[in-house]
């Protein structure tokens, strides 16, 4: 990614699933765990908190061509240096990852660069404002990867919708409530052990996007995702 990158329109994001690694150690499976499923994502975020430096760049590296076998875009968790070392589709930032306005310059304009805005709408106007391709609130339910995390409400998913930019829910979302968050404005939901610990993560996958089919007009189908009205 580079001057003829940042010189293109940016990528747009198709409604639906949004899968993040769970942490796994073992690259081989890793492969095997994603490419089960990765066929109903929309997005695939490589998150592993037990990874060093060099199992990271390892992993992204196993990763990218099997994402783009199935033309679905790799993002890289916390670090956009990777990310941009290795060619992907683009990072996924937290409040203290690091520039998101130089993240989008060094990335590009076609890259994919999205923002954790907690339980802040004023973070999410700003990560707007600094070029971020999509805002992420939660927890919006007790999430077991994260049971101290900050609570989002679903009003503030459709508040969200006014910045104009696709709105991911994530934190503790299971098929049986992720219809409240797509009902409320979520353009994604985004889900590590709901998939990837399900006795069968595809027939998981599969309910998660049944989620979408239950809300009118929200189905993965009909809206790429990008540019929301509110």
């Amino acid at each position: 990614m580079g001057e003829h990158a940042a010189a293109e329109s940016p990528r747009r994001i198709r409604r639906g699933l949004y899968l993040l690694t769970p942490d796994e150690c073992d690259t081989p499976r890793l492969l095997d765990r994603v490419a089960a499923v990765i066929d109903h994502a929309s997005l695939l975020q490589y998150r592993n908190k037990r990874a060093d430096a060099a199992l990271a760049d390892a992993q992204v590296a196993a990763l990218l061509p099997l994402c783009r076998a199935h033309g679905v875009p790799l993002l890289v968790n916390d670090d956009w240096r990777l990310a941009a070392s290795h060619g992907t589709d683009g990072a996924h930032l937290g409040e203290r990852d690091g520039d998101l306005a130089m993240a989008r310059a060094v990335l590009g304009a076609r890259a994919i660069l999205g923002a954790s805005c907690y339980d802040s709408l004023e973070l999410a106007q700003s990560a707007a404002a600094a070029g971020a391709s999509y805002v992420a609130f939660g927890a919006c339910f007790p999430s077991p990867t994260k049971p101290q995390a900050r609570r989002a409400a679903p009003a503030l998913l459709h508040d969200a919708r006014a910045l104009g930019l696709p709105v991911v829910a994530i934190g503790g979302i299971t098929p049986d409530n992720a219809p409240r968050v797509v009902e409320a404005g979520a353009d994604l939901v985004a889900v590590i052990s709901g998939v990837f610990d399900a006795p069968d993560p595809v027939q998981a996958a599969r309910a998660y996007l049944r989620a979408f089919d239950e809300v009118p007009g929200r189905s993965p189908d009909t809206s790429d995702g990008s540019a929301p009205t509110a």
